[in-house]
């Protein structure tokens, strides 16, 4: 085997990245250990995109088990989503997950698990958690991990920051929006809700709540089939959206407590015969990027550029070398107006 042949099959090194890029070794040291391109001295980010490419050409893989006893830090990324294939989850992925590359850091997701039991498991920068209940055992499990020293970030309309950040996106201002947006042109609204949302409004707010109490303020007593609940699952929202729309009084609006849920409601009225929103307005919850992706386009509500600063907050966490008080993040609610309530758009013909 020649030297150059040799050279082909050696495994990639530190160095060999370092010469292929015309830096140190140590500048590349630095850039797989996270750190470029965060606030602070450091590396230039041009610098880092030139080390990043030299050892994807490369193919070197830094070797994590050796940075994570070196510096005490994995380079991972832990989201734990407890329904991934809600537009909402798939966009928080997408863009912690642009946010990671862009700082040489990996993202794992775990879907639907023990994320207690998996962070025992997996060493990780940060976590971040977008479903903790209300029990005391959620916020023993939270506090034992805190403990240990991981960093948190959970998603949470009702925890406070104890030693992890907390996202506070308080859906229910908005949800209140979303009825005030329908109440404007209509009195026949129904509900697609969370089988949840609906067993629970009783005993504490709800995102069913604010659809009740904005008919009962307007004076507006609800035909009981006018509500009908999912499960999570696409397709379980889209059999309820179907039924709502199927009965005999069926609504002349239609507001669902998530993003997903109202575009299973636009896939059943389209089913239907029925237009929208001529026939049936529809007002979703979550502003997800999907909302764009319907036609016509879904009326949403939510915060602004929500997933690429939540993104930025998690990756923060994950790259700062000394640690800080925990941290609430507030994002307030808006109404994005789509064509799905545009009365005044022209009409399409009726199928």
């Amino acid at each position: 085997m020649t030297r150059n042949e040799h050279q082909a099959h050696r495994r990639p090194t530190l160095r060999m990245v370092a010469e292929r890029a015309g830096v140190s070794t140590a500048t590349v040291s630095y850039v797989f250990s996270g750190r470029a391109g965060s606030t602070g001295s450091g590396v230039a980010e041009t610098t880092a995109a030139r080390v990043l490419a030299a050892a994807d050409e490369l193919n070197y893989r830094p070797n994590t088990a050796a940075r994570t006893i070196r510096t005490g830090r994995s380079g991972m990324v832990q989201l734990s989503l407890h329904m991934l294939s809600d537009p909402w989850s798939l966009a928080v992925a997408d863009a912690v997950n642009a946010e990671a590359n862009r700082h040489a850091l990996t993202t794992l997701i775990l879907a639907d698990g023990d994320w207690h039991a998996a962070l025992d498991r997996v060493e990780s920068d940060v976590a971040y958690l977008d479903a903790v209940g209300f029990e005391a055992d959620a916020r023993e499990k939270l506090h034992d991990l805190v403990q240990r020293g991981q960093r948190l970030v959970v998603f949470s309309e009702h925890l406070e920051p104890e030693g992890f950040d907390v996202i506070r996106s308080d859906a229910i201002p908005g949800c209140e929006i979303a009825m005030d947006h329908l109440l404007e042109r209509h009195s026949a609204i129904g509900c697609i809700a969370a089988e949840g949302a609906v067993r629970l409004a009783g005993e504490q707010v709800t995102r069913y709540t604010p659809y009740v109490e904005k008919l009962a303020a307007a004076g507006i007593e609800p035909d009981p089939s006018w509500t009908v609940t999912y499960a999570d699952t696409q397709a379980s929202a889209f059999t309820a959206a179907v039924e709502l729309l199927s009965g005999e009084n069926r609504p002349r609006a239609v507001y669902a407590t998530t993003d997903f849920a109202a575009i299973a409601a636009i896939n059943a009225a389209h089913m239907l015969g029925l237009r929208v929103p001529h026939d049936v307005a529809v007002v979703g919850v979550g502003n997800t990027p999907d909302a764009c992706l319907i036609a016509p386009t879904l009326t949403t509500v939510g915060p602004t550029d929500f997933y690429e600063r939540q993104a930025r907050i998690i990756v923060d966490r994950a790259l700062e070398t000394d640690p800080t008080p925990g941290r609430l993040h507030d994002f307030a609610w808006t109404l994005f107006p789509g064509g799905s309530t545009d009365l005044d758009a022209p009409a399409p013909r009726a199928r």
